[in-house]
């Protein structure tokens, strides 16, 4: 048994390097050694409640202190995390939990009401973390107690509890083509061998840097890159609990940030926040020298743009949950270009497959378009309790991304669209099945397409597109379906805009043309 832990990231820091800063938010500043002690308390707490290795712990938290504090304390007790998106609802997070099988839910006192709703539902311990005045002024209800109480009880655990490297570490859901979740089983070493890839080979961090963590940790690129990566190479973490451009700014300049990580609608919007105003001080902008920008294609105008105003070349990568999550980046050994994500991460293999090819993989010369197939290090085990799901995305020891891209004579890679019609708004996935069975659920729709319309701040709107019953009447405008989908879905799934059609283009086999919806409606929306 060869023995390795996601928990080693912290621990190895608190013993090589006890006294750096390691954490800050808001007033809070932790050294490795203060964060890595607090963590272990917080182990011996979620043991003392019944955590056992290899049981899984959902947790609910925003950028906080308290999320990198329970995070590695799940860790250090053997057990593994199972991050939940903040922006679900009561009853998606409850499905999370049900099939996740969770022990129990840890979830902040900012996201009570809605934790304590879907553990409710899913008939689920929920334990609260973040500070005593918080939690006082709105109490949890249901909730067994504070972690925090817990962990005053108990002496911290002397060490974090050993795990063999491909035991699963971490649980990211992410939604299917049927709009069901799944859960993608990472493992310790899938999630090192990320973190430690992306620090020193891919991005060169060294112990002086200071990263924003602005990308929400509960997602896999905020939490390997963000967090994870930045601890591997002793750099210090600054956490913005909620991203606004002019606030990070003024934080990346007071606390010296160098390094940002973040979504293409995070950089447009440091660009208009770093426009000088007339008649006030023209804005201080930060000494970056590495920013890296993933979750959706990043416009090669916004790049030109961001490099010149701020001085910094922004390195564009790519990458999915199922691969821990980083494949490929402009990194500087191999060069940038602009317009790809790169070459593939140091021990992994990107490679572009033959894409109609279903039950066996047939790569393709450099030039063609294919599907973008991975394998190394960084492919997860599989999803959760869904066999049938893995045997499809795992072939021939490759992951098969569902991704469409071509490769040029230099190796680099070039994402040119999805095989399945998977919106990504903002850097989160969308999957329109979820959506079109949410808004068939409306009396008025009769049938409903969901597409993926450009968009330049969020990358691409997720547009709904409905055949209403005429036997309702009066027929709902497209805000009132709007105004009702936001009560049904989560704030990054319910769609923007609304349009109404008497029928679809059908294909062949009578499916659905999205391409041809995907047309028209592009058309109609550059009028």
């Amino acid at each position: 048994m060869t023995t390795l832990s996601l928990a080693s990231v912290l621990a190895e820091n608190a013993r090589r390097r006890p006294g750096k800063l390691a954490l800050v938010e808001g007033a809070t500043r932790l050294t490795f050694g203060e964060l890595w002690q607090q963590s272990l308390g917080q182990a011996a707490a979620l043991v003392r409640l019944g955590v056992q290795p290899g049981d899984r712990v959902a947790l609910m938290a925003p950028n906080v202190a308290e999320f990198c504090r329970a995070y590695y304390a799940i860790l250090a007790a053997g057990g593994v995390v199972v991050p939940v998106h903040l922006l679900l609802t009561a009853e998606e997070v409850a499905f999370v939990l049900r099939d996740s099988g969770a022990r129990l839910l840890i979830a902040h006192a900012a996201n009570a009401e809605v934790a304590a709703v879907a553990a409710a539902e899913a008939g689920m311990p929920l334990v609260g973390v973040g500070p005593d005045t918080a939690m006082s002024a709105a109490p949890m209800p249901g909730a067994l107690g504070r972690l925090e109480e817990f962990a005053a009880t108990v002496d911290p655990l002397p060490h974090f509890v050993a795990r063999d490297a491909e035991d699963p570490a971490v649980v990211f859901y992410t939604s299917g083509t049927t709009g069901r979740p799944k859960g993608a089983v990472l493992s310790h070493l899938n999630l090192v061998m990320n973190a430690t890839t992306n620090a020193f080979d891919a991005n060169h961090t060294s112990p002086d840097d200071v990263a924003l963590g602005a990308l929400p940790l509960f997602h896999t690129f905020g939490q390997t890159v963000s967090m994870n990566s930045t601890w591997r190479a002793g750099a210090a973490l600054v956490l913005l609990p909620r991203f606004h451009a002019g606030q990070a700014l003024e934080l990346m300049v007071r606390e010296g940030v160098t390094h940002f990580h973040g979504v293409p609608q995070m950089y447009l919007a440091l660009l208009e926040a770093a426009k000088a105003v007339p008649g006030l001080p023209e804005p201080q902008l930060p000494k970056l020298d590495l920013c890296i920008s993933g979750g959706a294609s990043l416009p090669v105008t916004v790049l030109e743009r961001f490099n010149a105003t701020f001085g910094v070349s922004i390195c564009e990568g790519y990458g999915l949950s199922e691969t821990s999550p980083t494949a490929s980046v402009n990194h500087p050994d191999l060069g940038t270009r602009a317009g790809t994500v790169g070459h593939a991460v140091w021990g992994v293999d990107v490679e572009i497959a033959r894409a109609e090819l279903d039950d066996r993989i047939e790569l393709l010369p450099a030039g063609e378009l294919g599907e973008v197939v991975v394998r190394g290090h960084n492919v997860f085990l599989g999803y959760l309790d869904n066999p049938e799901a893995t045997r499809e995305a795992l072939v021939d020891g490759w992951f098969r991304t569902g991704d469409l891209g071509s490769k040029d004579a230099d190796g680099f890679l070039s994402i040119v669209d999805r095989k399945k019609d998977v919106v990504i708004r903002g850097g989160f996935n969308v999957y329109p099945r979820e959506v079109e069975e949410t808004l068939l659920r409306h009396p008025a729709v009769a049938q409903a397409a969901v597409i993926g319309l450009p968009d330049d701040v969020h990358g691409e709107e997720v547009c709904a597109v409905l055949v209403l019953d005429p036997a309702v009447s009066p027929a709902p405008t497209a805000e009132e379906i709007v105004t009702w989908s936001k009560e049904h879905l989560a704030k990054h799934k319910y769609p923007r805009r609304v349009e109404f059609t008497d029928a679809f283009p059908l294909g062949p086999s009578h499916k659905v043309l999205k391409r041809e919806l995907r047309r028209q409606y592009q058309e109609q929306g550059s009028r």
